[in-house]
C-alpha cells in the first residue's frame, strides 16, 4: 500500500473525510475507489459511495480476497443506514468469515456488528443478543467500542433493561470522545435523549401522564395488570397474553382497563371495538362472542364480568389495572416508529421490518401521506419514505421486540 492510501486511510479512520478524498480524489485503483467510497458515504452521498465500493470489489484481483470483504462489509453499512433491509446477509457473513480467516478481526467485528444492527431493526432480539455474546470488545479501539456499546444499549433498551442501557452508552460515550470521532460522539448523545424523552402514556383511572422508559420499566414490575397498547399484550409479573393478531380482543381490553375500576357501556364496547354507531341484535351478540374469547384468553390474568349497563374488568391477583399507550395515538403508529428515526425508508424494508405484506405497508405510507404525515421521494424501486422525528418523543416502544415477559 502506498503512502497516499495509507494516509488517506489514516484520515478516514480518524474523522477528517475530506482530508482522505484530497490524498485519492484523482486515483481510479481499487484501494483508491474503496477509500472515495467510505469518505463519500459518510458524507451522505449513499448512491455514488455504493457505486465506488462495487468497482473497488471488482477491481481487486482473485489473491485480495480481503480488500473484496472489505468492500462488501462497506457496502452493507451503506444498506443499513439507507434501510435496504433486503441486501443479502449471506454476502456479508461470507465476507465476516474471509477477514476472520485472514487475521482480520477488527473488520470481522463490524461486520458481525452489522448483521446485529440489522437483526435489531427487524425486530429479532434474541438471535442479536446471541450474536453480541460472541464478541469480546477488550481487544477494540475506541471507535470500535463505541459502536459496540451503542448496540449493547439498543438491545438492553428494547428490552426495558434501562440501568444497563445508561452504563452501555457512558461507556460508548468514553470511547467515543477518546477515538475523537466527532460523529461518533453526536450519535452517542443521540441514543442518550432517547432515555430522558418520553416514551409512552399512562392511563389509569381516567387520568393520562407522559412516562419516560425508566418509568415504563418500573410499571411492569410493580404487580399491577397491564395491558400495553404499545405491544398489544396484557401483561402480569412475569405473564403476558398477546392480542396482537386479535384487533378486537384488544380494542375491548383497552377500553376496559381505561375504564377499571368502573364498567364500560355495552355501546362503548361497540363503538371502540367494531366501529359501531347504534347498536341492533346481531351487534349484541357479536359482543357477547368476543367477551367470552376474551375471557379465555385472560383467564390466567383477569376475568371479565357482566354489569347492569355493560362490562367491567376484575384482575387476579393485581392491586391496579393501568394502560400503558403510545405517546401520540395514530392508526399506523408501527410505521411511523421506523421513519421517526429520519432515515429514508422503502417500503419493501418496512414490510420485512414489521412482518407484514408490503401492500399493507403501502397503504399505510398512502394514508399518511394523504395526512400530510410522510412524505415520498424518488420512483419505482427507489421511491423512498421519510418523516421528521416527532419532537419531544422516543419511539423505542413502538418498535417490534419481546419484552422478557412475553
Amino acid at each position: 500500500m502506498d503512502s497516499l492510501i495509507t494516509a488517506a486511510a489514516r484520515a478516514l479512520a480518524a474523522g477528517d473525510l475530506l482530508g482522505a478524498l484530497n490524498r485519492v480524489a484523482l486515483r481510479d485503483d481499487p484501494p483508491a475507489l474503496a477509500l472515495r467510497g467510505i469518505a463519500m458515504a459518510r458524507l451522505g452521498d449513499l448512491v455514488r459511495a455504493k457505486a465506488l465500493l462495487r468497482r473497488a470489489a471488482r477491481g481487486f484481483g482473485p489473491r485480495e480476497a480481503v480488500a473484496r470483504a472489505r468492500c462488501v462489509v462497506a457496502e452493507a453499512e451503506i444498506a443499513l443506514v439507507s434501510r435496504d433491509l433486503g441486501w443479502p446477509a449471506k454476502a456479508l457473513e461470507t465476507a465476516r468469515a474471509t477477514l476472520e480467516r485472514r487475521g482480520d478481526w477488527l473488520n470481522a467485528a463490524h461486520a458481525r456488528h452489522l448483521e446485529i444492527r440489522r437483526l435489531l431493526l427487524i425486530g429479532r432480539i434474541d438471535e442479536a443478543e446471541c450474536a453480541l455474546a460472541e464478541l469480546d470488545p477488550s481487544p477494540f479501539p475506541p471507535a470500535s467500542r463505541a459502536a459496540h456499546e451503542l448496540v449493547v444499549a439498543g438491545i438492553a433498551m428494547r428490552r426495558l433493561r434501562i440501568k444497563a442501557a445508561r452504563v452501555a452508552l457512558g461507556r460508548a460515550e468514553r470511547s467515543a470522545r477518546h477515538a475523537g470521532i466527532t460523529a461518533l460522539t453526536a450519535e452517542v448523545e443521540s441514543a442518550s435523549l432517547i432515555l430522558d424523552t418520553p416514551a409512552a402514556r399512562l392511563i389509569a383511572r381516567g387520568e393520562e401522564r407522559l412516562l419516560l422508559l425508566e418509568a415504563v420499566e418500573g410499571l411492569l414490575a410493580s404487580g399491577a395488570l397491564v395491558v400495553d397498547g404499545c405491544r398489544h399484550v396484557v401483561r402480569n409479573e412475569g405473564r403476558a397474553v398477546s392480542l396482537a393478531t386479535r384487533p378486537v380482543l384488544f380494542a375491548l381490553a383497552r377500553a376496559l382497563g381505561e375504564a377499571w375500576p368502573a364498567d364500560v357501556s355495552r355501546g362503548q364496547l361497540l363503538a371502540r371495538a367494531f366501529g359501531a354507531k347504534s347498536a341492533d341484535e346481531s351487534h349484541r351478540a357479536r359482543l357477547r362472542v368476543e367477551i367470552g374469547r376474551l375471557r379465555t384468553e385472560l383467564r390466567m390474568l383477569a376475568g371479565v364480568s357482566a354489569t347492569k349497563r355493560g362490562f367491567m374488568l376484575e384482575p387476579r391477583g393485581s392491586r391496579e389495572v393501568v394502560v400503558l399507550a403510545p405517546p401520540v395515538d395514530e392508526e399506523h403508529a408501527t410505521v411511523l416508529a421506523f421513519l421517526a428515526d429520519g432515515e429514508a425508508w422503502s417500503s419493501s424494508a418496512l414490510s420485512l421490518a414489521l412482518g407484514t405484506s408490503q401492500r399493507t405497508v403501502q397503504r399505510a405510507l398512502d394514508a399518511l401521506a394523504a395526512s400530510g404525515t410522510v412524505q415520498s421521494f424518488g420512483r419505482g424501486r427507489a421511491r423512498r419514505w421519510m418523516t421528521p422525528p416527532l419532537p419531544g418523543f422516543t419511539t423505542t416502544l413502538l418498535l417490534p421486540a419481546a419484552l422478557p415477559t412475553d
